[in-house]
């Protein structure tokens, strides 16, 4: 299992030097990936180009670019771009994003989601391994080409949680990348959906990147007491608090990854018996905890 580390604080680094240097520190520590969020400060894929430039090795990832506020022609061409900056290390995750933001901040409609995302992998995926695509559905048309010098194909992985979503991501992409999804919900739900899907279809077996906040510590009651003042909007999202609910979790707090170096370290293995190919640390809690955590991850790699 490749580990990662998610790039959320990295997001609110004090500038792109700053943002660069956090990814420096991973690539430096042996890292296989590193993911940056598509919220409200630097423009994942244009951060991830810059730090592309100046940082080797390390796989650059995005969880997750909306698909909704970018035509798939202009998301296609602007990873692209991204991905021949970087010497082609681009995995590129997109997602639906959430009704709130959709609609109520940039104005779209979030109608008909599966609808829309089959039509956006019907043109962004032609364009990242042909350059050229013509399609007309009910949500999306495209007909023209993208040509980036130096470009290759890099994976497309989907945020995909409910069973429609995975069975169209087995079918049409490369994989997902998942989201306060615990162990039993990856065994039982994701990976089983959306294998199947990639083996109908004839694709191969999907990469299934699973993200979860860790904290490693010796206090576990006040770390998922953390955990659920840092991340109780996930709670309350409707695509997350389904996965929580199958999980049987009453809220992020109880899908974190939190105790000392074996209890997490038995999580992991779980995770990887469940079909994870990827583990990605939203690393949280005090400095020292977060300290030591990054170190038990590096024992792992």
């Amino acid at each position: 299992m490749r580990i990662g580390l998610y790039a959320g604080d990295m997001a609110r680094a004090a500038g792109v030097d700053d943002f660069v240097g956090h990814i420096r520190k991973a690539a430096g520590e042996g890292f296989a990936t590193v993911w940056a969020p598509q919220t409200f400060s630097f423009e994942a894929l244009t951060a991830l180009a810059v730090a592309g430039r100046e940082v080797e090795r390390i796989e650059l990832g995005t969880a997750v670019v909306p698909t909704y506020p970018r035509h798939p022609m202009v998301l296609a061409q602007q990873a692209l771009t991204t991905q021949a900056a970087t010497g082609g290390r681009l995995a590129l995750g997109i997602g639906l994003s959430h009704q709130i933001v959709i609609e109520d901040m940039f104005g779209y409609s979030f109608d008909r989601p599966v609808r829309h995302l089959s039509e956006y992998l019907s043109v962004l995926m032609p364009l990242v391994h042909e350059g050229s695509v013509e399609f007309k559905g009910e949500t999306i048309a495209a007909n023209g080409s993208v040509r980036v010098p130096g470009a290759t194909p890099f994976p497309v992985l989907v945020a995909a949680l409910g069973p429609q979503m995975l069975r169209l991501t087995g079918a049409m992409a490369d994989g997902t990348i998942t989201w306060m999804v615990g162990p039993e919900t990856l065994a039982s739900h994701v990976v089983p959906s959306i294998s199947a899907a990639a083996e109908a279809a004839g694709r191969p077996a999907p990469r299934v990147v699973v993200g979860l906040p860790v904290c490693v510590t010796d206090d576990p009651g006040a770390a998922r007491d953390r955990a659920a003042r840092n991340f109780s909007i996930y709670g309350t999202l409707p695509s997350y608090r389904a996965m929580l609910d199958r999980e049987g979790a009453a809220g992020p707090e109880d899908v974190a990854v939190v105790g000392d170096e074996q209890a997490v370290g038995e999580v992991f293995e779980r995770l990887v018996k469940g079909g994870a190919t990827d583990m990605v640390a939203a690393e949280f809690g005090s400095s020292v905890e977060r300290e030591r955590t990054r170190t038990f991850l590096r024992s792992l790699l």
